[in-house]
């Protein structure tokens, strides 16, 4: 796309305050952005939506306002002010992004957060795994290093980045014990690879049986504030919790002497601090990328929304109403 055909303006989703979803403006009349020096410019063709979002947007995290949510999307490299062009990532090249500004029809990114989509791999499947699959995989190589015969527990294992864990766990020979809110859940996360898959009333019983007493080597915790006590007593001596997200609120303060009954070890991890090399993303964006090609991961999408329905598709997410990921249509 020459710089001629370039628009003015593009259609995109503004937060100018925090609050519920009728904070999340649909506008067509925003200004498309200049791309700086290592910059590109992306015109999206897919948004992904992650609950993050729903943290910026509400206050739970602080964020400069106004801005355009979203942290990741998928389309093509348009321009950049830079030549030759970064990472050879010249314009044409389909790419998938991670950072700020999601939401809309194009985007300016550092050059260093896009990855190259190899061919074959759809982009908005591309731009449904990047996000939570990369997160998935940091976790199982970094927080804690999954082995075959482990066994772990995964709250909200029918979400994004459950379902990814629940795959990608069972392919290095692991066993996971899910929760789920419902049964379609719970059906949705044994396809997705766990031995098991129960309500969260349910979970400690079955840790028990399942691990001969012993408890599990690893908690995988998106959920936050609501299994966390039970993500604690789940785990086996010398466990560890990594709780990566708050879906049900914040995790209080903890007592830190609560560990040394079992030794426990326990990490709240962020996803771009285990990738903020170029060196380290195209590691794993490589080792990703192999997983993807080599066939038998499923890669869920709940449903690709118009990006005029921004606020159906945050309520439905916070209304735990999804499976898989949740797309947005920039074009619409």
């Amino acid at each position: 796309m020459s710089s001629q055909s370039i628009p003015k303006t593009m259609k995109g989703v503004l937060v100018e305050k925090t609050g519920g979803v009728e904070v999340l403006e649909y506008r067509t009349d925003l200004p498309v952005p200049q791309p700086k020096e290592g910059q590109l410019l992306i015109k999206n063709e897919v948004c992904g939506i992650n609950y993050i979002d729903t943290y910026f947007r509400t206050g739970l995290y602080p964020s400069a306002k106004p801005e355009i949510l979203g942290r990741e999307a998928g389309g093509t490299v348009v321009s950049s002010p830079t030549s030759p062009p970064p990472y050879n990532l010249s314009p044409g090249t389909r790419v998938v992004w991670m950072g700020t500004g999601g939401y809309a029809e194009y985007t300016a990114i550092d050059a260093g957060s896009a990855w190259r989509v190899p061919d074959g791999i759809p982009l908005d499947k591309a731009c449904a795994a990047i996000l939570q699959g990369l997160t998935a995989l940091t976790l199982i190589d970094e927080a804690y290093e999954v082995k075959k015969g482990d066994w772990v527990l995964v709250p909200a294992a029918a979400g994004g980045t459950g379902g990814w864990l629940c795959q990608l766990i069972k392919a290095r020979g692991g066993h996971v014990i899910a929760t789920a809110s419902t049964e379609e859940k719970r059906k949705l996360a044994l396809e997705y690879g766990a031995e098991v898959a129960v309500s969260y009333e349910e979970a400690l019983e079955t840790v028990k049986a399942k691990t001969g007493g012993q408890g599990v080597k690893a908690v995988f915790d998106g959920v936050g504030k609501s299994t966390f006590d039970q993500s604690l007593e789940a785990l086996a001596r010398k466990g560890t919790l990594v709780s990566f997200g708050n879906a049900s609120g914040p995790v209080p303060p903890l007592t830190i002497a609560r560990l040394s009954a079992k030794n426990i070890k326990i990490c709240r991890p962020s996803m771009p601090n285990y990738l903020a090399t170029r060196e380290e993303k195209e590691k794993c964006g490589e080792e990703f990328w192999g997983i993807m090609q080599g066939g038998g991961i499923r890669c869920e999408v709940h449903e690709t929304y118009p990006l005029s329905e921004i606020r159906r598709a945050h309520e439905d997410l916070e209304g735990r109403k999804t499976t898989g990921k949740l797309l947005l249509d920039p074009s619409k």
